[in-house]
């Protein structure tokens, strides 16, 4: 069974009402995500507030809001707001993506998100965690969260998005058919060899002949099973054990 908080370096994560606890793939999210020089950020399907928080700490003078459609995950991440440091900073929303752009949200200079990405699997039981985990109908979709990043960047604003590598796929066509392209591809895998766990992906609006997209690997685990130097590197600053 996951704790029901995480401590961090500089902040703590209660994860009791969430469905999706921290992961480290989400970690990698945060510390990856090119969020410096950002004057505003999202943070889309924010669950505990994670991205939210990890995006203030790396930068301290950005205006962050986060969006989480389940109520109980949306007041858990504003509890952990808070009691961080950037509290004045941090806005969460308890909406849905679609309920929050009906507000007029304004342009972002980064969007982050993990969405729901089991598209084809068995739903659980458990409808919270279904939420946070299952792409459906009634849940955020690729198609709705590339067409509010298309609407709502800034000319040069980047969207970020982790995801399992078919997924990712995915989530390309949807976002080329909002006239975003893939910038960065940064591929985790658990360990050197292993298939790919994860794709971190930042996207930009489409302008003309567009450049390959630069791909970037980073291993959790060394061969011996211990954290990896990159891995440490990258996780230093969030991570109480580096």
């Amino acid at each position: 069974m996951p704790n029901d908080y995480f401590q961090f370096k500089h902040f703590r994560i209660e994860q009791a009402a969430c469905a999706m606890k921290v992961s480290t793939d989400a970690c990698v999210l945060g510390a990856a995500a090119g969020v410096a020089g950002a004057a505003r950020i999202l943070d889309v399907g924010s669950g505990t507030g994670l991205l939210a928080l990890m995006a203030a700490q790396r930068n301290p003078t950005a205006r962050i809001e986060a969006v989480e459609i389940d109520a109980a995950a949306a007041a858990q991440a504003a509890r952990n707001v808070a009691a961080s440091p950037w509290a004045a900073r941090i806005r969460v929303h308890a909406l849905s993506l679609a309920d929050y752009a009906a507000t007029a949200p304004g342009p972002f200079d980064h969007i982050l998100s993990n969405p729901p990405f089991f598209r084809h699997s068995l739903r659980s039981p458990d409808a919270q965690r279904t939420t946070a985990r299952h792409a459906a109908a009634d849940t955020l979709s690729f198609a709705e969260l590339a067409a509010f990043a298309a609407a709502h960047l800034t000319p040069a604003g980047r969207l970020t998005v982790l995801l399992p590598p078919p997924e990712m796929r995915e989530f390309e066509q949807e976002a080329a058919r909002a006239a975003l392209s893939p910038i960065s591809h940064l591929i985790l895998r658990h360990r050197p060899g292993s298939k790919p766990l994860r794709h971190v992906t930042t996207f930009g609006l489409a302008a003309g002949p567009q450049p390959t997209p630069v791909e970037s690997p980073l291993t959790i685990h060394a061969a011996d099973e211990s954290y990896s130097a990159e891995f440490r590197t990258l996780l230093r600053d969030f991570y109480l054990a580096f």
